[in-house]
């Protein structure tokens, strides 16, 4: 039997696992989830058979990456089930969300994707997905969403909320609030009171994402 690793190399395991995870948060939040593993490597300063040690695959590493913003999505799931009001909840769960995806330019890709090998992952967005079902269902019963309103359509939210993130996060990153406001006005039955329409982001900061969203990718490797 081989002896056991020796503690210092457990040791500079465990950091070089924990500066690669800081890398790809770093890269991830900023650029999405196209950022290729070579590029992770040279921003956490190892070699990629190091982290190809570490993170076998893509799907790995977004799973490490990403677990703890997949349980603040869950609780945002149990936060919006807790309030009294349904609707409300609803309105809430949706800003909330919305507002993570703006945050994090990875994690906006993530919710609008699934990742079959990330197993723990995607073990939390079904846990999630199974209270919005019982969240839909209280929000109907109110009156105000709805009745035709499906679990599909927050997908397709997410997915938009995701497109936007990306074309806006530089030149006009509240671009989002605007979108959410009119989505909701789309899900709410006539008569619903919602929360006031934000600004819409000015001619210039608009004109300045649409260039950028224009502009072909970096070129990393």
């Amino acid at each position: 039997m081989a002896p056991p690793p020796e503690p210092g190399l457990r040791a500079d395991a465990e950091r070089n696992r924990e500066r690669i995870l800081a890398a790809a948060r770093r890269l991830f939040a900023s650029d999405g989830l196209d950022v290729s593993m070579a590029c992770v490597a040279r921003e956490a300063g190892v070699g990629k058979a190091t982290l190809s040690r570490r993170f076998p695959s893509r799907e790995d590493l977004i799973n490490a990456v990403f677990a703890d913003r997949m349980d603040a999505y869950v609780a945002a799931v149990a936060q919006a089930l807790a309030d009294p009001d349904p609707w409300h909840g609803f309105i809430r769960f949706v800003h909330d969300v919305c507002a993570m995806q703006a945050a994090d330019r990875g994690f906006a890709e993530v919710l609008a994707m699934t990742f079959p090998a990330a197993k723990a992952l995607e073990a939390r967005r079904a846990e999630a997905y199974h209270g919005l079902l019982e969240l839909i269902r209280r929000a109907k019963a109110t009156g105000r969403l709805r009745d035709d309103f499906t679990h599909q359509d927050l997908v397709i939210l997410l997915m938009a909320n995701a497109g936007v993130v990306a074309a806006t996060h530089t030149a006009a990153p509240d671009t989002w609030h605007r979108l959410v406001g009119h989505l909701l006005r789309g899900f709410a039955t006539p008569g619903t009171d919602l929360p006031a329409l934000a600004d819409a982001p000015s001619t210039t900061a608009l004109y300045r994402a649409m260039l950028r969203a224009a502009k072909p990718a970096d070129g990393r490797e």
